[in-house]
């Protein structure tokens, strides 16, 4: 069959048209066993890879939550949703974008949104998008409005709004945690669905790891402390701009780190303290990784993993200590490149007709290892909308155009429909995953990881390739949303052959002429320049 011509999809008159489970975790770096790190136990996430076509290099456009979730969800860049912080909603800030499950509903597609999947408050019109994206309201865990309130108890007995927050679940409010209640929700839709003739896009967002790390004690048995091994590059690298520094003030502004009295903005955090930090992040994964298993076993029990796409991914990633960072706030690959896992019944894996379960739950305490089909050339965010559409059946969205401000369904995204007919023939030197980061001054201030719109003066506008990531920090005027390219603050460039932690910056040593070009040719508004 060929992938597509004027009588539709391949996948549609194959399969017809599948439903969609699309779960989003949140802060989630590729810290999970499918994408090779040994430390993590992510049995359930592994297993759903197992059946799945893994991404190894996707990246996000913005390495912070409203930002990239805006972009992902409308397949646009962050330079034409025109949305670098928390505090526009894109519909009447830049133009009336469809969203990925506003398409699904326009084709006769039950939609329904649980947890954290766009952006709560203004980023979403205080609504999640609703009644554009979703047939009925967003579902938020009650217990969520518990997590920015001092939960935590400390050595002194008493509750403190910490970073570290591990805790007895039966003692919190209403025995559970939001992403159990997610879970709870998820499934109960689930069973609702699984005997209903309209096919459902469900979108499932967990709110872990992000911080705190407000998670079931049990877990961090998972990662004895003594066990735990620093960032192998702990320390801010000589070389590296002040633009490109992310001071991390989320982390900072936590009980317990307050009590450190690290110096701002480049004072290390403590070793043992590092430790502990990572610890805690890992045992939220696993913590995750339960629920996600626990979805996945529920789609299998009702009959459904064998007509329903599943689609795993994170809105971007965050820093454990690489580079003296924490959190996301940056342009670097720990901060930009995100897990991506479509499982696509009949195509990443056929039907079981020996009537073994697709997706049983494994228990976090066993550890297995899963082969994937993997893709290793660099895909971006924007490019899930088109993917998810035509996998499902539909159509994907047409490409848009250099100026698409008045294009309400269009992607600035590639269709990565081919990826799953055809095997990788090796590296791609044109594949480039493109992200941008703001920033309001040329040194770490206290809102430099969170400019509000007006403060921006700066941005950084990053390349990577499958052999350098290449970022440019230039003058931004945040009233007209241009950027002067003459005017250059600082450059970073990274050969990742010899240098993969990004540790290394030989941009004052390098010719640019071949890699300008490159961003030339980028379907990008505000670079047209170039």
């Amino acid at each position: 069959f060929p992938l597509s011509d004027r009588s539709g999809c391949w996948i549609d008159r194959i399969f017809g048209l599948r439903n969609v489970l699309f779960i989003m975790a949140d802060d989630l770096r590729t810290s999970l066993g499918c994408y090779g790190d040994s430390v993590v136990k992510s049995p359930n996430i592994d297993q759903l890879a197992s059946k799945s076509q893994v991404f190894l290099n996707a990246y996000a456009q913005q390495a912070v939550c409203a930002p990239s979730r805006t972009s992902m969800l409308t397949s646009r860049r962050p330079d034409t949703t025109r949305l670098y912080d928390f505090k526009s909603y894109w519909r009447v800030h830049s133009g009336n974008y469809t969203t990925m499950p506003q398409y699904f509903k326009s084709r006769g597609y039950f939609t329904t949104s649980v947890g954290k999947i766009f952006h709560p408050g203004i980023a979403s019109n205080h609504s999640d998008d609703y009644p554009y994206s979703w047939s009925i309201p967003a579902y938020h865990p009650a217990s969520f409005r518990f997590e920015k309130q001092k939960m935590c108890k400390g050595e002194d007995g008493k509750l403190h709004a910490n970073l570290l927050c591990a805790v007895n679940v039966t003692e919190q409010p209403g025995g559970t945690l939001p992403d159990l209640e997610t879970t709870d929700e998820a499934v109960r839709l689930l069973k609702n669905l699984a005997n209903d003739d309209v096919p459902f896009f469900l979108a499932v967002g967990f709110h872990k790891p992000h911080i705190p790390f407000r998670i079931p004690q049990e877990y961090l048995s998972l990662y004895p402390i003594d066990q735990m091994t620093l960032a192998p590059d702990p320390d801010v690298p000589k070389s590296l701009p002040p633009v490109a520094y992310n001071p991390w003030m989320d982390v900072r502004k936590r009980d317990d780190v307050q009590k450190l009295n690290i110096s701002f903005p480049y004072g290390p955090m403590p070793k043992d303290f590092q430790l502990h930090v990572r610890q805690h992040y890992y045992a939220a994964v696993s913590y995750m990784d339960a629920q996600v298993g626990r979805l996945l076993s529920a789609l299998d029990e009702l009959g459904l993993a064998d007509s329903t796409m599943v689609v795993f991914t994170s809105d971007h990633g965050w820093s454990l200590g690489e580079h003296g960072e924490w959190a996301k706030y940056s342009n670097f690959d720990v901060a930009t490149r995100v897990p991506l896992i479509f499982y696509v019944p009949g195509v990443t894996t056929l039907h079981d007709w020996l009537g073994e379960s697709a997706f049983p739950f494994i228990d976090v305490l066993t550890k297995s290892n899963y082969n994937a089909r993997v893709i290793r050339n660099v895909v971006e965010l924007v490019d899930v909308f088109p993917t998810v559409s035509y996998m499902a059946g539909l159509r994907a969205p047409e490409p848009c155009a250099d100026v698409s401000f008045q294009e309400e369904l269009c992607t600035e995204g590639d269709n990565l429909a081919h990826t799953f007919r055809h095997r990788e023939r090796g590296e791609d030197e044109e594949a480039i995953s493109f992200s941008q980061y703001p920033r309001p001054a040329d040194a770490p201030q206290v809102n430099s990881d969170l400019p509000d719109l007006k403060d921006i003066k700066v941005m950084g506008y990053s390349l990577r390739s499958w052999d350098y990531r290449y970022t440019l920090w230039l003058g931004f005027n945040p009233k007209t949303f241009q950027v002067n390219v003459s005017d250059v603050h600082a450059g970073e460039l990274y050969m990742l052959a010899d240098d993969p932690g990004q540790d290394n910056n030989v941009y004052s040593d390098s010719d640019h002429s071949v890699i300008m070009k490159k961003m030339a040719s980028l379907p990008h508004v505000s670079l047209n320049s170039f």
